[in-house]
């Protein structure tokens, strides 16, 4: 059973990945690109899925990754797995979160996420999706970066 600090520690990691994907004053500050006023940098999969890392092993550390994904409509991620947990907050649109053959759609301000050797599928309908994700450990972020194109 998770402790009461892993629970906190879980929540805190989600709200440090809102605040800095709703572009909220952070502590300190982040890389940003010199042709961008986003921080991070943005990966494209060829289905049309961005991932903008914004914290990672180059400025947090391997404990955590966070991103901003956003999903083109009508998409289907196909059913894969992660090394780590996934977690998933919506900003905007709808998600279709399948885990194990269960499905949630998830609305914006709802969450889901995803353990190994979990199986998850994402699919959006006609508006798109955008997500808050984290991953722990955070070296999953860069695992699936470096599966996409990095944008200029």
């Amino acid at each position: 059973m998770p402790s009461a600090l892993g629970k906190i520690s879980g929540a805190a990691i989600v709200a440090v990945g809102i605040a800095a994907v709703c572009d909220m004053t952070m502590a300190r500050p982040i890389a940003q690109s010199a042709s961008s006023s986003q921080q991070g940098i943005t990966y494209r999969a060829p289905s049309g899925t961005t991932l903008r890392l914004m914290l990672d092993e180059n400025n947090l550390g391997t404990e955590v990754s966070l991103g901003e994904m956003i999903f083109p409509p009508n998409q289907d991620s196909g059913e894969h797995a992660h090394d780590a947990i996934e977690i998933f907050y919506v900003v905007s649109g709808e998600l279709e979160h399948v885990v194990n053959g269960k499905s949630q759609i998830l609305k914006p301000g709802m969450s889901g996420f995803v353990r190994p050797p979990d199986k998850v599928r994402h699919k959006t309908g006609p508006a798109g999706a955008k997500v808050v994700v984290v991953w722990a450990p955070g070296i999953e972020g860069r695992r699936v970066a470096s599966r996409w194109t990095r944008e200029p």
